[in-house]
């Protein structure tokens, strides 16, 4: 059973779910807005019977994850936009040698160094696999403290259970709020595979603790046939994971005027928009994505329907919305007539009232033509 509500940071509640997920490798380097993680975890992760390093270099820290993956133990990372880029090359290691990680990345402003404040611009990093060759990573992306611990939990139950990378990806406001969070159930690293609250087995980890045959992980296959074999057999795993793990919030879509589609903050701001256009009659559906990839474009196509205009909200240049638009494509709209963008980058953070007064402009436009 849940315990009961505490106050906590988005980003404590991250670390302490990680623990309470039977994480027991942490390895990490400072980057602001995600520093509190590191810090709960170096507080708090040794204690409970796990290792803490804060490593060197954020490339350094990637390939301490890839390690420890490979012996057997849950890991994970964390960094922000320009330090998850230097993690990419372990990330795409891991991917090609099916290594399940966690990594999370509490955005900033970018590109570069950009700021430390809150930002959504590393959409397509995240989703398009960031680093070299073919390969996917699964996305979570919370919108409250409680889902920063949920999501964190279901991160590492997803990377075990089909031996792939998930990021969970937070823009630095949900990182830093603060709300009451009641903490996922603790899982005991230490108990026989099978049990209640155990981890899953790692049948397939390297070396020779508990009575494990030596074996090799590698993302190397020099052959040309044999890797493309593996890339095959792994992007039909991909489409398992599509399957079977898309997940969507959907609030008031059916039959609504216009669909407002964003995740993170830009959802919450979305529902301020919402509650202000229902005052004055203007039926406004939200589409949230909790998994960024899969992204759920079938259950957007299928909302959107009959032309139905569609407002996509975010904290970059314009990279959610892509999706947006294949959801439609592939939905019968053609490129996506009806869609807009309102995208604001570097920080900028946008308001309930912008955002309504968006969906005004787009239905008055849509009523004129």
């Amino acid at each position: 059973m849940r315990g009961e509500q505490v106050l906590m940071k988005g980003n404590e509640a991250i670390a302490e779910a990680a623990i309470r997920a039977g994480c027991r490798a942490y390895f990490g380097y400072p980057i602001t807005p995600q520093n509190e993680i590191i810090a709960y975890m170096a507080r708090h992760l040794m204690d409970r019977g796990g290792v803490f390093i804060q490593a060197e270099s954020e490339v350094a820290a990637i390939n301490m994850v890839y390690g420890a993956s490979c012996a057997g133990v849950r890991a994970m990372t964390s960094s922000s936009s320009p330090g998850v880029s230097l993690k990419q090359e372990g990330i795409s290691y891991a991917a090609g040698a099916d290594i399940p990680l966690v990594l999370v990345n509490v955005v900033r402003g970018g590109p570069g160094l950009g700021s430390i404040s809150p930002a959504q611009s590393d959409y397509f990093q995240s989703t398009r696999g960031g680093g070299h060759g073919d390969y996917r990573c699964i996305v979570l992306a919370p919108q409250s403290v409680q889902e920063c611990a949920d999501l964190t939990a279901l991160a590492f139950e997803l990377s075990d259970r089909y031996r792939m990378p998930a990021i969970l990806q937070a823009d630095g406001i949900i990182g830093q709020m603060m709300e009451g969070v009641r903490l996922p159930d603790p899982v005991d690293p230490a108990a026989p595979a099978g049990s209640p609250g155990a981890v899953p087995s790692r049948d397939w980890a390297v070396g020779h603790r508990d009575n494990r045959p030596s074996r090799h992980i590698t993302s190397i296959f020099l052959v040309p046939e044999e890797l493309e074999a593996r890339n095959r057999a792994r992007f039909a795993r991909y489409e398992l994971v599509k399957e079977r793990e898309t997940r969507f919030e959907a609030l008031g879509c059916e039959d609504a005027d216009v669909i407002v589609v964003a995740y993170g903050t830009c959802a919450r701001v979305a529902l301020g928009a919402r509650q202000l256009a229902l005052e004055e009659g203007i039926r406004a559906g939200i589409f949230r994505p909790v998994t960024l990839w899969p992204f759920p474009g079938k259950a957007l196509g299928r909302l959107a329907a009959g032309g139905r205009p569609v407002l996509t909200v975010e904290m970059s240049q314009g990279q959610l919305v892509e999706d947006v638009k294949l959801a439609l494509f592939d939905a019968g709209r053609g490129a996506g007539p009806g869609l807009r963008l309102l995208g604001h980058s570097g920080g900028v953070v946008p308001t309930e009232e912008e955002v309504f007064a968006e969906i005004r402009r787009m239905l008055r436009k849509g009523a004129e033509s």
